[in-house]
């Protein structure tokens, strides 16, 4: 019992020393910088406005049309707006955010399908995958019955949440006569429509040197397991292991006396590529082989979505500040007077003032008088060699007599 009273003391008192050190930095895993690059399109296009009959014609087109996701696509029922020839909303560390806090509903590379098309005014509202919200939104939460323990809901939920996402396009005026081909180019930074395989899908969103490597089967240092995936395919076998205090996943890749490629990876990321071939030795790469690629967001967007958390003691002057008294809340401006200030009818209530020498009123200077010389002689009622009380009077005011 004592040993068990000691160690947990000592765990105590090395906890207490170590936690003013702590510091721990949370950073959302975040998207390619590419991704956060955007080139607006050049399509030239039609002043004409859209007719009743073009726009039946467009809504025909564009529904159940099927593309690919050039970049991750947010959940939400905002989701993404694209202007015509123009920037997309949210950008930068907004659209950031936007995966962070509502999540992913495509990935680069996916496949979407248009499953609505609604044209109003200025803008062509696409839904993707069944679209952000669900397809009963209000009605879902309705019931009928005589009995109101036992009702039947208007329409059945089956349960599941919308995992689509909403493209909006918005035109500089009203809808132009455009075409469905023309909606597609001009989506084309978001939606890539055409024949494509899932991995000539995904490596049009990638730069040039890392499409050409994903296309050639070939694993860089640096690339995630997604990309690896595309690359060389689900591995024939997969082994974890340990080294010291890191845990790592070993992929491994063909049979002898063929070449044996094995992939270290860890946490999401490739740290190792180690390629052995019968009577050769081993060549082996670590070093980070994709350059900047994770590191290329804005300093602004990567400031944004890092928060350092500090563990231990707070600095007594942050805290006085957090929990200082606050004004109340007026509606006058900053050393405005109003004309009832100074009417006596009016009264408003000031700082309180205390008299000096009471030691209440810090600011004033306390007033405490005493003898100049000690008596003589006793007076009358006290009692010899003993001090006299000492007596306050507040200034302004008589002595006592």
């Amino acid at each position: 019992m004592l040993r068990i009273t000691a160690g947990a003391a000592a765990l105590v008192l090395l906890l207490s020393v170590t936690a003013t050190s702590q510091v721990m930095t949370v950073t959302p895993e975040g998207v390619g910088g590419h991704y956060l690059e955007f080139h607006p399109t050049n399509i030239p296009l039609p002043t004409d406005p859209l007719t009743e009959r073009g726009k039946q014609e467009l809504i025909r087109f564009l529904t159940a049309e099927q593309g690919f996701a050039m970049r991750p696509l947010p959940l939400g029922s905002k989701g993404l707006t694209l202007h015509a020839n123009g920037d997309m909303q949210p950008s930068g560390s907004d659209y950031m955010n936007a995966l962070n806090e509502k999540g992913t509903s495509a990935k680069a590379g996916d496949r979407c399908v248009i499953s609505d098309v609604k044209i109003k005014d200025d803008k062509i509202i696409l839904q993707l995958n069944g679209g952000p919200d669900h397809k009963h939104k209000w009605l879902r939460h309705v019931s009928i019955g005589m009995d109101p323990v036992n009702t039947n809901p208007v329409v059945k939920d089956d349960g599941q949440e919308p995992v689509g996402s909403r493209l909006t396009l918005v035109f500089p005026h009203a809808v132009p006569e455009v075409s469905g081909k023309t909606v597609e180019a001009l989506l084309a930074p978001l939606l890539g429509f055409g024949l494509k395989s899932p991995v000539v899908a995904y490596t049009d969103t990638l730069p040039p040197k890392l499409k050409q490597a994903i296309l050639d089967h070939e694993v860089l240092v640096g690339m995630s397991t997604e990309m690896v995936v595309y690359a060389m395919g689900q591995p024939q076998q997969k082994v974890r292991e340990r080294e010291g205090q890191m845990p790592f996943e070993e992929w491994i890749y063909g049979e002898a006396p063929k070449p044996v490629e094995f992939v270290r990876i860890n946490g999401n990321r490739v740290i190792r590529v180690e390629v052995a071939e019968v009577g050769k030795p081993p060549v082996i790469r670590a070093d980070n082989e994709m350059g900047d690629y994770w590191s290329a967001n804005p300093a602004a967007a990567t400031a944004q979505n890092v928060r350092t958390v500090k563990m231990g003691d707070s600095d007594p002057a942050d805290e006085a500040k957090q929990n200082a008294p606050k004004a109340p809340p007026s509606l006058r401006l900053p050393g405005e007077t109003l004309p009832t200030d100074d009417d006596k009818n009016h009264p408003v209530m000031g700082p309180v003032q205390f008299p000096t020498g009471t030691g209440t009123d810090s600011g004033s200077t306390q007033t405490k008088q005493q003898p100049s010389t000690p008596p003589q002689s006793s007076p009358q009622g006290t009692p010899s060699g003993s001090t006299p009380p000492q007596q306050y009077v507040a200034a302004g005011s008589a002595p006592p007599r």
